[in-house]
């Protein structure tokens, strides 16, 4: 199937050459657009979450991001207060979904929150899973603001959400993150075959199940759905119809177009070079495969059987063009992808205060869903 670039066309705002004033930056999906700075003073720090200090010297700073994840010279981490950087809403609840947390991962305390709507009459409807953003390093699935959009969907697609909790670097560098998601699709195979959470037995279409996710959550779920497909992780009798990636967090070592194109550009762009310093493998480069699904190292994809895929891409996202390019070589390859891009929108718009863009976004993807259940 052709890749094709559907007309979610919504208002919004921007001005040439710089980030719109009226802008609040949100670094759960998309850093600040001022000047990264190694030193920067730490808001509402907790001194208490610093370890292994030394009595008489204090480790230097190798990595401050905006004060709120602060990386030691002796790899200790001191994190501050995540507020600072969250969007202030209003993330209200929605009426008519209910929702629980389930462990998936005793051993390490993770946690999946389950929604369902409880005004839809009883039966097998189809299971989102859905990854929070943050880059890997911020953010969790009980954020106000992931928490609000999953209610959202459990309502208006509907369907069976699930939000999956992941370990977060620099503590725990990526592919912790990975292996957090593969864990969880081993718990959600034991669901599937003889399961003993009632509500998932109660409601959960496993035939069709969707993996989706914003920012390094949807890098996160293309990991996850490649692994599936490769036959590395086994989900059956589970199903994977499709995936959704929404303002994806890829990069590389070259810079694209729109990363260079403007001075706000260039500063965000360096905000998610620090991200990737702080998340990837100690050493490794934008180029490395978690980073980049389509570096020299990367697992090829062309022979995989990938299941349809939805590609989000805002219009004025600082990483729009690793999107449109993710889209573009699943398409040369043959697979089923769709692009739908929204102009005037932001990285990571689909978590912030609802707006027209956001019920847009909800009527493509109950669309896309929909279609997965007359798949074979």
């Amino acid at each position: 199937m052709k890749a094709r670039k559907c007309g979610a066309t919504v208002r919004g705002r921007t001005t040439a050459g710089r980030l719109d004033p009226t802008f609040k930056p949100c670094v759960a999906c998309c850093p600040p657009s001022r000047p990264v700075s190694l030193v920067s003073p730490t808001p509402s720090i907790d001194r208490g979450s610093l370890t292994a200090m030394s009595s008489d010297a204090t480790p230097h700073v190798v990595e401050d991001f905006f004060g709120v994840v602060r990386l030691l010279g002796d790899g200790s981490v001191v994190r501050g207060d995540e507020s600072v950087l969250m969007p202030a809403g209003p993330f209200p609840d929605i009426p008519g979904v209910e929702w629980k947390d389930v462990a998936y991962d005793t051993a390490r305390g993770l946690k999946v929150r389950v929604y369902r709507s409880s005004s839809v009459a009883r039966g097998r409807l189809p299971v989102l899973v859905y990854f929070h953003g943050g880059g890997y390093c911020i953010g969790a699935y009980d954020k106000p603001m992931f928490h609000s959009c999953c209610q959202r969907f459990a309502a208006e697609l509907p369907a069976v959400v699930l939000s999956v909790q992941y370990r977060l670097a620099p503590e725990h560098r990526l592919p912790a993150a990975i292996d957090d998601g593969a864990t969880f699709f081993s718990w959600l195979r034991r669901q599937a075959a003889a399961g003993t959470e009632p509500w998932l037995e109660e409601s959960a279409d496993f035939a069709q199940t969707f993996v989706s996710g914003v920012s390094a959550g949807a890098n996160l779920a293309h990991h996850v759905v490649v692994h599936i497909a490769s036959g590395k992780l086994a989900v059956h009798p589970a199903r994977i119809a499709g995936y959704v990636l929404l303002s994806a967090f890829f990069g590389s070592a070259e810079r694209t177009a729109a990363e260079s194109e403007s001075p706000a550009n260039v500063s965000l762009t360096a905000a998610f070079d620090q991200i990737w310093r702080l998340v990837l493998p100690a050493g490794a480069t934008r180029d490395h495969p978690l980073a980049n699904p389509f570096a020299r190292d990367s697992p090829g994809m062309e022979p995989l059987p990938l299941p349809p895929a939805l590609v989000v891409v805002p219009g004025l996202d600082t990483l729009r063009d690793h999107m449109r390019r993710y889209a573009a070589r699943l398409e040369e390859m043959g697979k089923a992808v769709e692009l739908v891009e929204f102009a005037g929108e932001r990285h990571g718009f689909s978590v912030r205060a609802w707006s027209e863009a956001n019920e847009e976004l909800v009527r493509i993807l109950k669309r896309f869903v929909n279609q997965g259940a007359t798949r074979d």
